[in-house]
């Protein structure tokens, strides 16, 4: 018979091997998307609870140093995917070695372009992508390092901003 023995110490309340915030996400077809984060974004999925029927209760992608948690929708609990919802109000950051390339293989993989990408005032290059599951993804490679005065400055020449 294994041993439970329990110890007085205590774990660490943030676990050192995930970030403080990461995003968790509903679909509507949890294997298409796992099947595209880990082939546009490089994702490794570390853990996936599926049910008999292939609804995914709960996933985890590692995608560089952040972990995206991915559920199917559960309309009797209250998650609902974007397709559901007509819509996301929320939109996911994804820094990337090369957004141009990124963009292009999410496109290929069924992704919408919601904005092209190009140089941003800030020092980014990037652009808005919107997977096939109704999520928003902003796309960014850092080009140019730009301090938070000149982006100020940029930022109002740009759009005609004052102080």
């Amino acid at each position: 018979m294994a041993s439970t023995k329990q110890t007085d110490t205590k774990p660490d309340p943030i676990p050192s091997d995930r970030p403080r915030l990461g995003p968790y996400i509903t679909v509507d077809n949890g294997q298409a998307a796992l099947d595209f984060y880990t082939t546009v974004f490089g994702g490794v999925v570390e853990s996936c609870m599926a049910e008999p029927s292939g609804r995914i209760g709960h996933a985890e992608i590692r995608i560089g140093d952040s972990v995206l948690s991915i559920s199917d929708e559960y309309p009797e609990y209250g998650a609902k995917s974007p397709k559901t919802l007509g819509g996301s109000a929320t939109m996911l950051q994804l820094y990337v070695e090369d957004c141009d390339d990124v963009v292009q293989r999410a496109t290929d993989a069924g992704a919408t372009v919601a904005q092209p990408v190009e140089d941003q005032f800030y020092g980014d290059r990037g652009g808005k992508i919107i997977d096939p599951f109704g999520h928003k993804w902003w796309i960014a490679t850092r080009v140019e390092d730009v301090s938070v005065e000149e982006q100020h400055r940029r930022a109002g020449e740009l759009y005609g901003l004052t102080g």
